[in-house]
């Protein structure tokens, strides 16, 4: 190699270790210390659960979205296959979930 592509190639990787270092940033926020309200995820419960970030994520606020949106894309586009899937989740499992999560969700805006 010469002096000219060794340049190049240092400039290379010095541009790619940059932008690597920024998506690092960006898809791994610092880490908060753990606790009920410490952890990444505000509805963490004391024990720790959700452990796994990606239990937090889809358990979050921003999770939710995404399955929300998820799930009208697919009602959109397949109401019959929607339809057909709703029947089978349990609803009073899923009932149960959501009326839990209004009221905690109630009970954070008062405190």
């Amino acid at each position: 190699m010469t002096n000219k592509d060794e340049a190049d190639q240092a400039e290379i990787l010095a541009r790619l270790a940059q932008s690597r270092e920024e998506l690092r940033r960006l898809l791994d926020p610092p880490r908060k210390e753990s606790g009920v309200n410490g952890g990444a995820n505000p509805d963490a419960r004391p024990e720790g659960f959700p452990r796994s970030r990606t239990m937090q994520f889809l358990l979050g606020e921003h999770g939710l979205r995404m399955l929300g949106a998820a799930a009208t894309g697919l009602l959109i586009a397949r109401p019959a296959f929607t339809l057909r899937l709703l029947k089978m989740l349990p609803a009073s499992g899923l009932a149960r979930m959501l009326l839990m999560r209004g009221i905690s969700a109630l009970r954070s805006r008062r405190e």
